[in-house]
């Protein structure tokens, strides 16, 4: 368990949310593996996420799916 989320272990907690966000993107998108961890990881959304002062890492797969999703439709508007 870690004692205390700081800007130096928060990197720990991503590799989970981003697989379960890039997961969703990808079943419900149709698009490559490859294309949707692009996408995430050159986003504001993931931006966001790997900042501990945001606390987004508190945030569950499915709000941040919402985030990032929302956040392309208003790039592709």
């Amino acid at each position: 368990m870690i004692p205390e989320i700081t800007d130096k272990n928060v990197f720990l907690l991503l590799p989970g949310k981003v697989s379960a966000v890039v997961g969703k993107y990808v079943d419900e998108n149709a698009v490559d593996l490859l294309d949707g961890l692009r996408k995430f990881y050159n986003s504001m959304t993931y931006k966001n996420l790997e900042c501990e002062q945001t606390k987004m890492w508190h945030l569950g797969p499915v709000a941040l799916y919402q985030m990032f999703n929302d956040e392309i439709v208003t790039d592709t508007l």
